[in-house]
């Protein structure tokens, strides 16, 4: 099974629901980034909420993710568009401490309570909308249900998990769902949804069982209607040509003061972990051009 997120609505239209399997993805930037066990989980939670969020939005529109809970991870930043495409990193990709007292990997200590939840929409207008909310626990998913309470006044209920083989560090199984309630919700459709979110097993779990989104929707909605289905696709914005137009941007003066001083440069991309080298005759080739 590949990597898709689907939207959907349940209850008679009374929830707009949104649920993914991310476990590809995910396992695409811990490879990238040599990430370890706790720092993956920590990713990988945060750009499964950022892919949904995602999904809520339409054309052009992207959407940056910070979480900076003061925690030894540092800051975990993700960048996703309305196409399904994602990517994402943590300052601290060597991060990992044992499993807590529930058995599971320790997020919270890795990222910290002491800070917040950042979110930067570009919508296409003069300028980007921006939402933040303190961080609640440091388990991602209960951060982003008070974000959306808190910042969005939606609420909401957002589940994540990630699934960490502890012998290879490869990702298992990852994944999530964001359910919303409408304006008007009756309150016994929202006793129905607390009632059946506090039976429904690990998000982790249920992705490494095989379930689909649909059937983890399935699990928690009332007459699902299936609305889109979107693959998920490892993107970075990063390009040789994108660096060589930065390098451009520099002008004459300081390409040559870089020629002349260190006959090299090298262009480190956070998000995708690429380095775009550059020698002493590919740096004049530039400056010839410009």
């Amino acid at each position: 099974m590949s990597d898709y997120l689907i939207r959907a609505t349940g209850f008679n239209g009374h929830v707009r629901a949104f649920a993914a399997r991310t476990t590809d993805i995910v396992e695409e930037i811990r490879r990238r980034h040599d990430m370890w066990n706790t720092a993956t989980a920590a990713a990988g939670r945060t750009l499964t909420v950022s892919l949904m969020m995602g999904a809520m939005l339409k054309g052009n529109e992207s959407i940056n993710v910070k979480v900076k809970g003061g925690g030894p991870i540092g800051q975990i930043v993700a960048e996703v568009n309305a196409h399904g495409e994602g990517v994402a990193y943590v300052t601290e990709p060597h991060t990992h401490f044992e499993l807590n007292d529930k058995g599971k990997l320790d997020v919270a200590r890795a990222v910290g309570t002491e800070g917040f939840v950042y979110v930067t929409k570009d919508l296409g207008l003069k300028e980007p909308y921006q939402g933040s909310s303190p961080i609640v626990s440091g388990e991602i998913g209960e951060d982003f249900t008070y974000y959306f309470v808190m910042s969005e006044q939606t609420p909401s209920a957002v589940g994540v998990g990630v699934l960490v083989n502890p012998e290879d560090r490869s990702v298992l199984a990852a994944g999530g769902f964001i359910l919303q309630l409408m304006p008007f919700t009756p309150d016994e459709v929202v006793a129905q949804i607390e009632e059946r979110l506090s039976q429904l097993p690990q998000v982790s779990r249920m992705i490494g069982e095989g379930l689909t989104p649909e059937e983890i929707l399935a699990r928690v909605l009332d007459e699902p209607k299936y609305l889109s289905r979107t693959e998920i696709k490892f993107h970075c914005k990063c390009s040789e040509e994108k660096v060589t137009q930065a390098l451009i941007s520099l002008g004459r003066e300081e390409m040559q003061s870089m020629i002349d001083e260190q006959g090299e440069a090298e262009v480190h991309c956070h998000f995708c972990n690429e380095r775009y080298y550059y020698d002493e005759a590919a740096l004049t080739d530039i400056l010839n051009e410009m």
